[in-house]
């Protein structure tokens, strides 16, 4: 199964390259990004082609395309991929705005093409462990959640509004959205959100709390923020607390790992040693192209947790809350 990259843009497309590889019934193909020196570079480093011409790429005979671009450029690359019949694996969020979501979906039932979205954290052991844990009752009925979603300030275009489409709220919310969804399996009802900027002198959000109410009354909390210093040793980490009837469950996906001292690069970073979330995400993307079956996180799963952010931004805005449309 052949596979592009488009777009270097987003740092997580090393870790799929990498996995891509690994793939015994796998292989990258070739790359697309509109900055030549970035693509040229990481075609270099995985011995595949570098395009620089976005329609000769998707004229090749690859299967399917992982998309790393920036978010506002999600729904253009994610239409001519459809239009060209490639299965798609996109990064996260899905887009910038709900309408563009939607078209995004609509071109790839069209094209009748696997359509993914990057939601990796699904893929954590320790989540699938606690979802199996809370339906079989041993918790009882889940009746609040936590969840905490932290992380360094990515800067570039993460924080140019016009092409991620927000900051922390943006960044980080969709995450810790996605696995409640999925755990939960209901969707956001309102929400009341807060959030400033604080710990850094861009212009967009870089940190926030969003109170949540489910369709079943559960009410949820997700403190999100870019509060990390640049010195911590992880991008950040990512916990939901379940509070039920009979107990609690504390998740924490990036609580297994060995701390490395470097002293060559001045450095402490974590080695985490659990199983590796991207490489089952980018697994369960060959294996749903393969077996022409449905993707583990499909775009209904992006669109919804785009929602949930959208309807975020308007009750900031608004200083009330707000019914979550769909």
């Amino acid at each position: 199964m052949k596979i592009g990259i488009i777009s270097f843009a987003h740092m997580h497309a090393g870790s799929y390259a990498n996995y891509i590889i690994k793939h015994p019934e796998a292989e990258l193909a070739c790359i697309w990004d509109k900055d030549e020196a970035r693509g040229k570079k990481m075609s270099e480093k995985f011995d595949c082609n570098y395009y620089s011409n976005l329609d000769d790429f998707l004229g090749t005979d690859i299967d399917a395309v992982v998309i790393c671009s920036e978010n506002a450029n999600h729904k253009e690359h994610v239409i001519k991929a459809a239009n060209a019949k490639k299965h798609i694996l996109c990064e996260k969020p899905i887009a910038t705005e709900v309408e563009d979501a939607k078209a995004m979906i609509a071109a790839c039932e069209e094209a009748d093409v696997i359509f993914e979205i990057a939601y990796p954290v699904r893929f954590a052991p320790g989540f699938k462990q606690a979802k199996e844990v809370i339906q079989q009752g041993a918790i009882g009925e889940v009746v609040a959640i936590t969840g905490m979603n932290h992380g360094k300030m990515p800067g570039g275009w993460f924080i140019e509004k016009e092409l991620s489409g927000g900051g922390a709220a943006t960044d980080h919310i969709v995450h810790i959205m996605d696995i409640i969804r999925w755990m939960m399996g209901e969707e956001v009802k309102s929400i009341y959100a807060e959030m400033d900027t604080r710990f850094h002198d861009i212009d967009v959000e870089d940190c926030g709390l969003v109170s949540i109410e489910l369709e079943s009354g559960v009410i949820v909390s997700i403190d999100h923020s870019w509060s990390r210093p640049q010195t911590f040793p992880t991008w950040g980490d990512a916990i939901i607390k379940f509070v039920g009837t009979k107990g609690n469950l504390e998740v924490d996906a990036f609580k297994q790992f060995a701390l490395y001292y470097n002293d060559e690069a001045s450095a402490i970073t974590q080695l985490p040693y659990a199983e590796d979330m991207d490489d089952g995400l980018v697994n369960d993307f060959i294996a749903s192209v393969k077996e022409g079956r449905a993707p583990f996180i499909t775009g209904v799963d992006g669109l919804r947790t785009l929602e949930v952010v959208k309807a975020a931004y308007q009750s900031k805005e608004k200083g009330e809350t707000v019914l979550v449309k769909r």
